[in-house]
């Protein structure tokens, strides 16, 4: 029985063998073919048959079709860059190819092909950074002039894909300098604006993904708003509960009440507070945050991460003394 892979392939090369058609219309259909492969591959041999195609078509476009020529430069980066066998080099070639068509998209192609190319761009270039082979800035850049076309309004999830990567980017550069807090800021305000084109209802688990990662970015930010910054994160935090539970979710859910039980216990900075009842933390926070701490440590064990578990096994013990210390200082 032919796969889907042998049946486009066959009409691929069937397309680049038609006497009857053009060069260029050939490279076109070659194109189209390898974008169909790379739409929904079911492997990495897919993404490689789209290459070879990509790389069949460019020998096919005659050298003054420039803009046929940069859009399949810019699909084969786009292939290029999903190759989970890929490594750093596939991913300096698909910067490579980014870089080339870009150009000739700026001059001779639509505002949004030049975005999509932009924000390709800064995927690799993001990807090249964690691996101490570029500077996330120029991802930040990058996403930046895609986002002059990929507005709120009328790319709606282009933008809030944007807007995630930036947050990440900002949140990946070490606070070492004065601008550190102001990254932070950006971060939060990333995610935000995330959050104004995703929804409960018909985005929930890209909804609970962005809450859960606001509020780690609200309660770890270097702000002079701490306690504030901190009830803001805990509502995030049940905003992302609202759709993460231990039935269907059980692992999310347990990094979310994790990072509620950390909020939780930054939320009783005295000893006098202990028991004192703050906005949107229960009755006692430190109570609340053990109890949390314990699920999450009998979820991650359950589900065989060892390491996360023994991390939280230490935040149990450690709110557990904490308690009894404030118990003591309180009689």
């Amino acid at each position: 029985m032919q796969t889907l892979s042998q049946t486009q392939l066959e009409a691929a090369l069937a397309a680049a063998d038609d006497a009857d058609a053009t060069p260029e219309e050939r490279a076109e259909m070659l194109m189209e073919i390898g974008m169909g492969l790379q739409q929904w591959p079911r492997n990495a041999q897919q993404l490689h048959d789209a290459i070879a195609l990509y790389e069949r078509a460019l020998e096919l476009a005659p050298e003054p079709a420039r803009a046929l020529r940069a859009r399949i430069t810019a699909r084969m980066g786009t292939a290029l860059q999903a190759l989970p066998d890929g490594g750093a080099a596939t991913l300096d070639t698909a910067q490579a190819c980014f870089e080339a068509a870009l150009p000739v998209l700026q001059a001779q192609g639509r505002p949004e092909e030049v975005a999509e190319a932009e924000l390709n761009l800064g995927l690799v270039l993001q990807a090249l950074a964690g691996l101490g082979r570029g500077r996330i800035t120029d991802a930040i850049a990058a996403y930046h002039r895609a986002l002059r076309t990929f507005t709120r309004e009328s790319f709606a999830q282009e933008y809030a894909v944007l807007h995630n990567n930036l947050a990440i980017c900002y949140l990946s550069i070490p606070a070492s300098d004065e601008r550190g807090r102001m990254r932070e800021a950006l971060a939060v305000q990333s995610f935000e604006e995330v959050l104004k084109v995703i929804n409960l209802v018909d985005h929930p688990s890209e909804y609970a993904m962005i809450n859960n990662n606001l509020g780690n970015a609200l309660q770890y930010a270097s702000s002079s708003h701490v306690l504030e910054n901190n009830l803001r994160a805990l509502a995030a935090y049940d905003e992302a509960l609202k759709v993460r539970n231990p039935r269907d979710t059980p692992l999310e859910y347990a990094n979310t009440v994790a990072n509620k039980a950390n909020v939780l216990r930054r939320l009783v900075p005295e000893p006098a507070q202990a028991g004192d009842a703050l906005p949107g933390a229960g009755g006692d926070p430190l109570a609340d945050a053990l109890a949390l701490a314990r699920e999450a440590q009998e979820i991650f064990s359950r589900h065989g991460d060892a390491q996360k578990a023994a991390l939280m096994a230490e935040v149990v013990d450690d709110i557990s003394s904490e308690m009894t210390h404030r118990r003591v200082q309180s009689h």
